[in-house]
């Protein structure tokens, strides 16, 4: 099983630039092993089932939480494919395979 979550989480109560608050999130991932991939307007992650998934999102709450912010927002969504994994690398071969290099 392939579970692909692209999220993103940040606080809406420190002004207009959060990148330091959600900079610490991305180093909880980078630090956990689990495969992602950040982009400008979120985070993908890959996870072989969605239990896991889950907990690293409750895991960038707490990192928030940790630096006293008290209000955050979150937005998630899922792929999810039993039968398949390695998703966050074989999706974008398979585009390049039919178009050639794309950014990313």
């Amino acid at each position: 099983m392939s579970v692909l979550l692209e999220f993103s989480m940040f606080p809406t109560d420190r002004g207009e630039s959060v990148s330091t608050e959600v900079s610490q999130i991305i180093r909880m991932i980078r630090e956990s092993g689990i495969s992602y991939r950040l982009t400008a307007m979120g985070t993908i992650i890959e996870t072989g089932d969605i239990r896991e998934a889950l907990d690293l999102v409750e895991q960038a709450y707490r990192v928030l939480d940790a630096q006293g912010c008290k209000r955050i927002y979150s937005s998630l969504k899922f792929d999810i494919r039993i039968g398949k994994e390695n998703r966050l690398e074989q999706k974008i071969r398979s585009v390049r395979e039919k178009i050639g290099e794309v950014q990313q």
